[in-house]
């Protein structure tokens, strides 16, 4: 049996996904956070596969990918995240993540990333370039993991106000956008 580590703050979907990794054969341990995860690591006898959130309520999914990596280093290691974009994708797989997947990832998704069955080759570019707003949506992310999510001083970076910068992240992309830029 395999042995899964799922770090993520939202105490319901962990859950849910522990359940479901469960009744797929894998045993699994879940953890809140980057501190909790950092505290318990040495304790883990072993992780074949791990499920990492961008986003924690202590900091970022991105700093545990090299803790990770040096305590499991045959590891299969994802990110998951609701708040997708090029610029959070491009630096987890340099930090050393095998995977990136938008929540909500289907149970199927996420098994073959953990199997790394997932298609390898890249997507076929978009007929039309990415809207201004996704553009805009992914250079806000590439500033605000500059900053390690520091918003303050993202804002500063990008030389507007906080609360401006606040207001446009809670304005991303729709699905329709990222269906446009599929297409």
């Amino acid at each position: 049996m395999k042995h899964l580590l799922v770090i993520d703050n939202d105490v319901l979907f962990r859950e849910q996904l522990r359940q479901r990794l469960e009744d797929s054969g894998y045993d699994v341990t879940v953890l809140a956070g980057v501190e909790d995860t950092l505290r318990r690591l040495a304790d883990l006898a072993e992780v074949d596969g791990a499920l990492v959130d961008m986003r924690l309520d202590d900091g970022q999914g991105l700093e545990l990918i090299a803790p990770l990596r040096a305590r499991f280093p045959h590891c299969r290691l994802l990110m998951l995240t609701g708040y997708g974009s090029i610029p959070t994708a491009v630096e987890a797989t340099r930090r050393g993540a095998d995977d990136y997947l938008l929540k909500p990832a289907s149970i199927g998704d996420i098994l073959a990333a953990l199997e790394g069955t997932t298609e390898s080759s890249p997507p076929p570019l978009p007929d039309a370039p990415p809207s201004l707003d996704r553009l805009e949506w992914d250079y806000i992310q590439h500033v605000l993991n500059r900053h390690d999510g520091n918003i303050s001083a993202a804002a500063r970076d990008l030389g507007i106000d906080r609360r401006t910068l606040q207001r446009r992240l809670k304005k991303r992309p729709s699905q329709k956008d990222y269906d446009r830029d599929r297409k």
